[in-house]
């Protein structure tokens, strides 16, 4: 399948969304931006809230294909997950259904099965089809996104792939990080392949570089073509010296989601 020409891209002002503007034009993509907040350096992007169906379709208007990054990234309440990420998720559905966008990435996240329990060393990997386990409102409306595309795939032939991404910064910040770190160049390799591959129909995949220490089982996302790079191993030592391993009785040791489980970090708008 030849790259799609123009990829709108949800949440361009956000972290990932970010670091995305500038990794994926180099594949071929012209990139159509939108967030609820000004995109820095970008005057033509398109400012619009989740809820706002009309803007919503204005915007999937005569893309190829959607990025779909925006909505609330942290944990808050049930009302604000509800009205951002559940929502809005089925907004722009809907949105993309009635103008004909067939495929659809759908940013999930690790936070959909964040209590299960993390592999030790030996332990197969964490599949794709593990049961869903959010840790969080967050994680529960990431339950529904991929449920979601699910339906949408089954009623409406609208393709998704679902990226349950790790971590994805510049480099990893945390001890947990390095078994689930995704790092910007390999992101934007994932999201190449994501939309790019033939007959993915609705594909949940793991979003994570080629880490040592990793927990995920990434052959999903290999079968689509992805083939990540980098690994975080070579961040670890300093890390480690930095900040030391996690008790063995906490969170952060003891559930792929960390701390998330026992106290997550709060969406601060």
């Amino acid at each position: 399948m030849s790259p799609p020409r123009t990829v709108l891209l949800t949440g361009a002002a956000g972290g990932v969304g970010t670091l995305m503007r500038e990794l994926l034009p180099p594949y071929g993509y012209e990139l159509r931006l939108l967030d609820v907040a000004p995109v820095p350096g970008a005057p033509d992007a398109i400012v619009a809230d989740l809820a706002d169906r009309a803007a919503l379709r204005e915007a999937v208007r005569g893309v190829d294909a959607i990025v779909h990054l925006a909505g609330i990234s942290l944990e808050s309440t049930f009302d604000k997950i509800m009205a951002a990420n559940i929502a809005g998720t089925y907004n722009l559905y809907e949105a993309a259904r009635e103008e004909g966008v067939r495929r659809v990435v759908f940013a999930s996240s690790n936070h959909a099965v964040g209590f299960i329990r993390q592999p030790r060393p030996g332990d197969p990997l964490v599949p794709v089809d593990t049961p869903h386990r959010p840790d969080t409102f967050y994680g529960l409306s990431k339950c529904f996104g991929e449920d979601l595309a699910q339906l949408y795939w089954d009623l409406h032939g609208i393709e998704t792939v679902s990226v349950r991404i790790g971590s994805c910064f510049p480099e990893p910040t945390s001890v947990r990080m390095l078994s689930m770190w995704l790092s910007p160049a390999d992101c934007a390799r994932l999201l190449h392949a994501t939309l790019t591959a033939e007959d993915v129909a609705h594909t949940v995949v793991y979003g994570s570089s080629a880490n040592t220490r990793a927990w995920w089982d990434l052959s999903t996302a290999r079968a689509l073509g992805f083939e990540p790079v980098d690994d975080s191993e070579v961040h670890a030592e300093k890390l480690i010296a930095e900040k030391g391993l996690p008790p063995e009785d906490s969170a952060d040791a003891r559930y792929l989601g960390g701390h998330f489980c026992v106290d997550p970090p709060r969406w601060p708008h």
